[in-house]
């Protein structure tokens, strides 16, 4: 299980290095690349709460080696895409197979080990390959790219996530499924879901296209709002919703979850402008850029470290702002940076405060989206939480890398107007963050 987990996790930022590579090699610029990331986050998030469902009714056995079955051949489609649209549509199988195979093998690991001390350490454990996955797909995406080539950051996995099946048949024991046809999958709303942001981030990242056809942008933008609206019907409708829209009710946990997508969209757009400009702008290559990211995974080792005590201590609200602020400040960074000229060494200081942006704002806004929490929506709330964190992340990285570096806005410098913009976001997130608390109860539970 925690193989999977890491190579899932090496996936979410692995591909960031080599984008330039693939760019380079596919023919594609950097405003489209952003496809290749997008799609990923777009899929696996859209389509988790139902991966979770499916596991509960289907038998997580059955749905684990399924999804994991189809992330390691999407892997393989990957590395062998033969086009840019290949690729990406290789990505969002990945993301289909990580919704799928995720959700199952986390109740796996929960349902072996009984309550107590050791079910913590097994969570412990699960967690820290999850940080080790983020952390080493910096590192390992630039060196691979150099020495074998950008389709090896999706062949390297294939054996391994081979070695993840056959263990998963001897060691997973079988179990019962649920489903008996008396409450129906919502497969609609999953569905809906998962168009809305992709419709979405094609309109955006298509509306600065020049030779995109006129009625691509509105389509797209209108298919979104629909598919939206539509959701909302579906939901309110259905006899086993995806996300009951009681869940709304609880307005902390809303503007947690608000708050977390914009955060996610400033981080993950953080990601990509610190490897456009090293690569682009400064002429790195890519084990270089890898390396020059390392400071960003320290520091977010060290502040998650010191999360717990600022929460026991002055609560999520402080926590949460102190992220955002973090964040803001690495935007403030960055832009200072482009408008100098500045080199590799004067990103590092952008790079520990996104760090710390992650450690205090993402653990924070965790606390406080499962405050309150009963048996009826734990899952519900997790879920919901994990959706807004992925699907955050990619509607930032299509609204502020996609407009910042739209051709039809040469004349403007990218980085700046993708900083400003995620600025904007922070900005944003800060007033809905401010008026955020959560039950003390909530977080001495969540904390022990």
């Amino acid at each position: 299980m925690s193989m999977l987990q890491f190579f899932i996790a090496v996936d979410v930022t692995v591909v960031n290095i080599a984008l330039p590579s693939i760019g380079a090699d596919l023919g594609v610029d950097t405003h489209s690349l952003t496809w290749v990331v997008v799609g990923y986050t777009i899929t696996g998030g859209g389509l988790l709460m139902l991966g979770g469902r499916l596991g509960d009714l289907l038998g997580r056995r059955r749905t684990l080696l399924t999804g994991t079955a189809l992330f390691g051949a999407a892997s393989l489609l990957a590395g062998l895409a033969p086009s840019f649209a290949w690729l990406v549509f290789a990505r969002l199988l990945q993301g289909t197979g990580e919704a799928i195979a995720l959700p199952a093998a986390m109740a796996t690991i929960v349902l072996m080990f009984p309550e107590g001390p050791r079910r913590s350490r097994a969570l412990s454990v699960w967690a820290a390959v999850a940080s080790c996955g983020l952390v080493l797909g910096f590192v390992l995406s630039g060196i691979i790219t150099a020495h074998l080539g950008w389709r090896w950051i999706f062949l390297i996995s294939v054996p391994f996530i081979l070695a993840v099946l056959l263990a998963a048949l001897f060691l997973v024991e079988r179990d019962r499924s649920m489903f008996r046809g008396s409450e129906p999958l919502d497969v609609p709303g999953a569905l809906l879901l998962t168009a809305c942001p992709l419709l979405f981030t094609l309109g955006v990242v298509e509306a600065g296209e020049p030779d995109t056809p006129m009625w691509v942008v509105p389509a797209a933008l209108a298919g979104a709002v629909l598919a939206g609206i539509a959701f909302v019907r579906v939901e309110a409708r259905s006899r086993n919703p995806l996300l009951p829209l009681g869940f709304f009710a609880n307005r902390a946990r809303v503007a947690a979850n608000l708050t977390t997508m914009l955060l996610s969209g400033a981080l993950s757009t953080s990601f990509l402008l610190f490897t456009f400009y090293l690569q682009d702008r400064l002429g790195i290559g890519p084990v270089g850029a890898g390396v020059t990211m390392l400071p960003l995974a320290a520091a977010l080792v060290v502040f998650s470290m010191l999360v717990p005590r600022l929460l026991s201590r002055s609560g999520a609200r402080v926590c949460v702002l102190a992220g955002l602020g973090f964040t803001a400040a690495a935007m403030a960074v960055i832009a200072l940076v482009v408008v100098l000229g500045g080199s590799a060494v004067a990103m590092v200081p952008a790079m520990l405060l996104i760090g710390a942006g992650m450690g205090f704002g993402l653990v924070g806004l965790q606390y406080v989206a499962v405050s309150g929490v009963t048996d009826d929506d734990a899952g519900t709330a997790s879920g919901v939480q994990r959706a807004a964190d992925q699907l955050g992340g990619s509607s930032g990285v299509a609204v502020y890398v996609g407009i910042g570096f739209a051709p039809t806005l040469h004349a403007a410098d990218p980085f700046l107007v993708a900083t400003v913009l995620a600025g904007v976001g922070l900005l944003v997130g800060v007033l809905v963050a401010w008026r955020m608390s959560a039950p003390a109860a909530a977080l001495q539970t969540q904390e022990g």
